[in-house]
């Protein structure tokens, strides 16, 4: 039964790994800038993204301070972008 269990779980954990990387989701900015990208959470500020902009979540992250983080992707091409803050994204 333990590994039954064990094996249910480790499915989970690889179907949830693989929804979050699929997951459509709009940079949704309240303040109406840009959304700051960065090298990791909380790290150097290396571009911005436009409000409205497709992204894919990637990965996901807490900081020293318990902020959430996403390492996002551009939806249609894929291409690496950075960290951002998880408040300012919109997942659907």
């Amino acid at each position: 039964m333990r590994k039954l269990l064990a094996a249910t779980s480790l499915i989970g954990m690889a179907l949830a790994s693989n929804a979050l990387a699929q997951s459509r989701c709009r940079v949704m900015d309240p303040t109406g800038t840009p959304l700051n990208v960065r090298t990791a959470p909380n790290g150097p500020i290396v571009g911005a993204l436009p409000n409205g902009l497709l992204v894919s979540v990637v990965d996901r992250a807490v900081d020293a301070n318990g902020k959430p983080w996403v390492y996002v992707s551009g939806y249609d091409d894929k291409a690496t972008l950075g960290w951002v803050f998880r408040e300012f994204i919109a997942c659907f």
